[in-house]
């Protein structure tokens, strides 16, 4: 009786009523060609390859999942899931390049091509329907839990969230697991049969997003399932589909769930959320749904910092990419949401004396610690970010042989695509942006035209500050004075490196013109002695204005 009581107030059902509540399987459905009408065109070559071979190889397989709803809406699927009754070992056994991944729920990934044309082919095995009350208990989650996981194929922890799922069963029960009811149909492009257990074709008709089952209750089970929920929403919202009202209801009340979930899966749905061509809207519908914050430290950055020019601006771009099949980096988009923070430490350290170079590294490295820390691992994304930063002040070198060696670095293009966007942002001029483009498309001759025309460009910019201060007799050495000494509170925001370069190749350097405010025909005439002719050959060292 106390158990019960306890049960109660956690929202938990008594253990023998959860055992004696029959699960709601759903009655199986044939809907022919005649009517749901899809277009067997639509489907990936690759992914019929991967149905045929398992087929004659005796098993059941069928296209399943987001696809079969795509195809049922007449839209291209960009990725194709394949369920069966083969178990994963199996199907590894049939392809040459298949891996079993996973640990909750192994699936394999066979693999066709290579490099960045390859594609995979989701295959994940039919799993049975079992009640979380016959399942293994563990007290920890999956970091704490490691050992007592360990052979486990059912188990959950104290909140009732699915640890290991690794129990095979039949399509009926396969289907009652699945999340919405439109990605629990199954589709056979060779017999054109829809099998459909729980109204998905109804509800596809009538663009709603129903999940299978209780709600609350299944996102108990899986928390995660409270972003995809979001994440489908977004997605489909550019098609009429609206949240079955059952179905968002808990949503706000089951994020506290999140908390238990590892950060490495919660990073992976973040990127989810802003990289599959809906970022835009994944934020919208966040925010209406009272979900801006709380799911994730870093995704509460970017939905914060969205209406941001710049941020809004590399939003807009993801979205096209994907739109258009281009390839999308999340070290580029995050790039962009953190670039405030990175800008405005580096732009501190420097009115602090510190270097530009080692003063943006350790604006990064801040930027890292407090908003990425080790979810990424430090690895390739942190890595391709740190480059797409330090680049920047690489960009307003445009003379010598510094342009040349820039271009042909690796990150050159995702470096140029950031810095473009901040020309759009007003945070660099846009000539600047336009001169790269040039230059990065451009042949040898041209490279070095535009090369000259940069030198020609900064010596015209020295030329002139000599014409002020070298006032005629007649003139009072005051208004010299005031002339030369006015820049100088802006010259760490205008100056380029290119005429910091030029006035250390000629001999001058920001000291002596501070304390050129009395004597500065003096100045003057000793930087005409050294020789401006080199001006335009060397470079100043990595750093000035802080972007």
């Amino acid at each position: 009786m106390i158990k019960n009581f306890i049960d109660k107030l956690l929202g938990k059902a008594p253990s023998g009523a959860a055992r004696s509540k029959k699960p709601q399987f759903g009655k199986r459905v044939d809907v022919g060609v005649e009517s749901h009408g899809i277009n067997p065109a639509l489907v990936d070559e690759r992914a019929i390859s991967v149905l045929r071979t398992l087929q004659q190889a005796g098993f059941e397989a069928y296209i399943v999942g987001g696809a079969v709803r795509d195809l049922l809406l007449g839209l291209q699927p960009k990725d194709f899931d394949v369920a069966t009754n083969a178990t994963p070992e199996q199907v590894k056994g049939l392809f040459r390049r298949a891996f079993i991944i996973g640990r909750r729920f192994r699936i394999v990934h066979v693999v066709y091509g290579r490099g960045r044309e390859h594609e995979v082919i989701e295959v994940s095995t039919f799993r049975a329907y079992l009640d979380n009350a016959a399942a293994e208990q563990v007290a920890g989650n999956e970091k704490t839990s490691k050992s007592e996981l360990a052979g486990l194929k059912h188990a959950v922890d104290s909140t009732g969230r699915v640890l290991r799922d690794n129990v095979w069963g039949p399509q009926e029960e396969d289907a009652v697991r699945r999340d919405f009811t439109v990605n629990a149909m199954y589709y056979d492009p060779q017999t054109q049969i829809v099998v459909d257990y729980h109204g998905g074709l109804k509800d596809a008709k009538n663009l709603t997003l129903r999940m299978i089952g209780d709600p609350a209750t299944r996102y108990r089970e899986d928390p995660v399932r409270i972003i995809r929920a979001v994440r489908f929403a977004a997605k489909l919202s550019g098609l009429g589909f609206k949240l079955d009202t059952k179905t968002a209801a808990p949503l706000v009340k089951s994020q506290a769930l999140l908390a238990d979930v590892p950060q490495s899966r919660l990073f992976d749905e973040m990127l989810k959320l802003l990289q599959t061509g809906h970022a835009l809207a994944s934020i919208a519908t966040l925010k209406s749904l009272g979900m801006a914050r709380g799911i994730y430290p870093l995704l509460d950055v970017v939905v914060e910092r969205a209406e941001q020019d710049f941020v809004s601006s590399a939003l807009k771009d993801t979205d096209r990419r994907v739109a258009e099949g281009k390839p999308v980096a999340a070290s580029f988009l995050l790039a962009c949401v953190l670039w405030a923070d990175v800008r405005d430490g580096w732009a501190r350290r420097i009115q602090e004396r510190q270097h530009s170079h080692p003063a943006l590294q350790d604006a990064i490295d801040e930027v890292f610690n407090a908003r990425i820390g080790d979810v990424s691992g430090r690895g390739k994304l942190a890595g391709d970010m740190r480059e797409i930063w330090m680049m920047q002040p690489r960009f307003e070198k445009r003379v010598g042989s510094a342009p040349f060696g820039l271009v042909e670095q690796a990150r050159f293009r995702a470096a140029f695509d950031f810095m473009r966007l901040r020309a759009e942002a007003a945070e660099v001029e846009e000539q600047l942006a336009d001169w790269w483009q040039e230059f990065s498309v451009g042949d040898d001759n041209l490279r070095q035209d535009l090369v000259d025309q940069a030198r020609e460009e900064q010596q015209q910019r020295q030329r002139t500050p000599r014409v002020a201060r070298a006032p005629k007799p007649t003139t009072h050495a005051g208004s010299v004075s005031v002339n030369v000494a006015a820049p100088q509170p802006t010259r760490a925001v205008s100056d380029t490196h290119e005429d910091r370069a030029a006035r250390v190749s000629s001999g001058g350097n920001d000291a002596e013109d501070v304390a050129a405010t009395g004597d500065a025909p003096r100045k003057r005439r000793r930087r005409r002695r050294s020789g401006a002719a080199k001006g335009g050959g060397s470079d100043a060292s990595a750093g000035g204005s802080a972007q």
